[in-house]
């Protein structure tokens, strides 16, 4: 395998198989994302020595438009994956005249490929209706149960960073970015607090908001970026996930507080049904932070319904295991491929 990807000097983590960089730029007020800018000559060279079988695009950037062209050129399958809705972004840095003329490149972009991989049933139906039945296929997530387990729960570590036992803890896991729902968040604590419910806003993740997030909610317990047995402690030992973000195409943070015993109170979109059923979780209409803090306010008064649908959340996370995840792709990538040897395409 040969990974080509921006790259930047402090990764989140080790590459697997052999990474070559590509040229890119850093997004305007979003350093930590870069934007790839095509396949200079002697990326391409470097491609067509290594000869791929089949080519696999994950973000529609210059990059990956690039790529698809140079799969036709060398008549060799070509695959795509869908992992964030980058249709939405534009609603939250103030540029919403653009989305039309986002989302019609996107189309274009899903449009070349011979096969599309999309991370949830209401996305693949959403394709399909778009035109793209014939290509899509669905390739699901894992989590890891043994990290993400209830009983990681450790109530002497909560005493120790100042939680006391009878706070009940809503917690905000991932990016602190602001299509991730900040603002909302922020909002559902203020009601909370003001209803004079025993909350402690708990923050796990780190991101260009970071201060803005300490200015606007200066009550919440900032924990930062955690990993490992770190990560799987904290979300355990916290009582109610909040998930306001629009954005998510599965929403991994969802999968992993539910593996962790953790009730979902999630704004009512495609990703969030995909993973949580009506029982395994607690839907609000997006913009609604009066309606999040009542379902919230409803699990801290009844801890007898929020414990039961945390149980239910475990077993369902039970249906999402890597070795199925990677069977997804092997089988499309399979199918592809013999498509290809028969003379045929999509």
């Amino acid at each position: 395998m040969r990974v080509y990807s921006p790259t930047t000097r402090t990764p989140a983590f080790a590459p697997t198989g052999t990474l070559v960089s590509v040229p890119s730029i850093r997004l305007p007020g979003r350093g930590e994302y870069r934007l790839g800018l095509g396949l200079p000559d002697g990326v391409r060279a470097d491609i067509r020595r290594f000869a791929p079988d089949l080519i696999h695009v994950s973000a529609p950037d210059w990059t990956g438009v690039a790529a698809q062209k140079l799969a036709r050129s060398l008549g060799v399958p070509l695959v795509a994956s869908l992992h964030t809705r980058f249709e939405t972004y534009a609603d939250f840095y103030g540029a919403a005249l653009v989305r039309p003329a986002l989302e019609r490149h996107l189309h274009r972009f899903y449009d070349r490929n011979d096969r599309i991989l999309v991370p949830t049933r209401p996305i693949l139906d959403e394709f399909a209706g778009h035109g793209h039945g014939a290509a899509v296929r669905l390739w699901s997530r894992g989590i890891d149960r043994v990290r993400f387990d209830p009983a990681r729960r450790d109530m002497a570590w909560r005493r120790s960073i100042g939680i006391a036992d009878d706070s009940c803890v809503v917690l905000f896991f991932g990016r602190l970015v602001r299509e991730k729902g900040l603002a909302e968040y922020a909002e559902v604590i203020d009601r909370l607090t003001a209803a004079g419910l025993p909350v402690r806003p708990v923050v796990v993740g780190d991101g260009p908001e970071r201060a803005w997030l300490r200015r606007r909610l200066p009550a919440a317990l900032a924990l930062g970026h955690l990993d490992g047995a770190d990560l799987g402690r904290a979300i355990a030992s916290a009582d109610i996930f909040l998930n306001p973000s629009v954005t998510e195409a599965f929403g991994n943070v969802t999968l992993e507080a539910m593996a962790s015993g953790l009730p979902t109170v999630s704004v009512d979109v495609a990703s969030a049904r995909a993973l949580l059923s009506e029982a395994a979780g607690v839907y609000y209409d997006g913009g609604d932070p009066d309606g999040a803090a009542q379902a919230i306010a409803r699990l801290i008064m009844f801890p007898e319904r929020r414990h039961l649908i945390g149980r239910r959340a475990r077993q369902a996370s039970a249906d999402y295991s890597w070795a199925r995840a990677s069977a997804m792709v092997w089988d499309t990538y399979r199918d592809v491929l013999d498509a290809y040897a028969m003379g045929g395409d999509r």
